[in-house]
């Protein structure tokens, strides 16, 4: 019986995804909730869909036939064939709420609609679904994003829930938040994913938007209070790449090597993966060039991070 049916009022989260049989984020085989909204704006994001925290329309122009079903589902007017074209336009203008009737009516499934609200039950009883893979592979639960730390209430309600259960839990954050909502969600996290976009504050801002300071504070936090983290390092080839930027995340580092609770460097090349996502979303591609590391590359950075004798992987989707 839900906590609704008991006449409670239950903690709700804003998530945008769930994936199921995720391999690259924590141990074993997981189920990655992906909660909406992020105070930072990678200029390389790949989930652009999760950045603010509310409904948004996803739109793939390459398989409208221009039916007008959405049209005429809509109703606060998003959608509208142009006098001129003929064709399916959308009016990022008006905000959607979420009733997904124009995705409903699309015969071809052009429209898609993302962001969802959803208890902390209904959200345990689908990560429960795959209880046996977790036990199995030593895999569990891993909250991303947008940025899981935007909701440290529902975080740490649906992590405390895992717990109780016996499902491992981990986080992927770029650790952009107050100490205190870290700490509310690192009483029930068993491992943290933690981002080092950038060392130096000045390039970090002109990155992401927001200075690293905080981020920085919030991770030794972390390893001073013995909370398990691993370290993830997007990189991008003449952005965060160069040798004297990756000896001073190493040398930050350096002094926690010999905890038992840091496990370790994951090298996250960058990937185009997120890309169709901003025209679906009628938004221009931050990124020009193509800053794609080649194997050399990785290989070279790699062996920079071996000199520190710290433990390092490069993580390939």
């Amino acid at each position: 019986m839900s906590n609704e049916n008991l006449g409670v009022i239950e903690r709700k989260a804003t998530i945008f995804n769930i994936q199921k049989y995720n391999m690259y984020d924590g141990d074993g085989v997981r189920t990655l909730v992906f909660f909406q909204g992020c105070p930072l704006r990678c200029k390389w994001c790949a989930n652009p869909e999760g950045m603010i925290k509310k409904h948004r329309v996803m739109f793939k122009s390459n398989l409208c036939v221009n039916c007008g079903a959405c049209v005429e589902a809509c109703p606060v007017g998003i959608h509208t064939i142009s006098n001129e074209t003929l064709k399916h336009e959308v009016n990022r203008d008006i905000d959607c709420i979420g009733c997904g009737k124009c995705q409903e009516a699309c015969p071809k499934s052009a429209i898609s609609i993302v962001g969802e609200v959803k208890t902390i039950s209904e959200l345990l009883e689908i990560i429960e679904e795959d209880r046996t893979f977790y036990e199995v592979s030593g895999g569990g639960v891993t909250l991303g994003g947008g940025e899981v730390l935007m909701q440290p209430e529902a975080a740490s309600s649906l992590l405390m829930a895992c717990k109780q259960v016996g499902i491992n839990t981990a986080i992927e954050t770029c650790g952009y938040a107050k100490l205190e909502s870290v700490l509310k969600v690192a009483e029930f996290t068993d491992l943290f994913l933690f981002d080092i976009k950038h060392i130096d504050s000045d390039k970090h801002f002109q990155l992401t938007g927001v200075r690293n300071e905080q981020i920085l504070e919030n991770l030794q936090e972390l390893l001073r209070r013995k909370y398990n983290v691993k370290i993830r390092m997007p990189l991008l080839k003449g952005v965060n790449d160069e040798e004297k930027d990756i000896k001073k995340v190493m040398e930050l580092l350096t002094p926690y090597k010999d905890y038992k609770n840091f496990k370790g460097i994951d090298l996250l090349p960058y990937h185009k993966m997120g890309v169709n996502k901003y025209n679906q979303l009628g938004i221009e591609y931050p990124i020009k060039d193509d800053p794609s590391l080649k194997n050399e590359d990785l290989d070279r950075i790699e062996g920079w991070i071996k000199q520190y004798d710290l433990p390092v992987k490069v993580i390939r989707h």
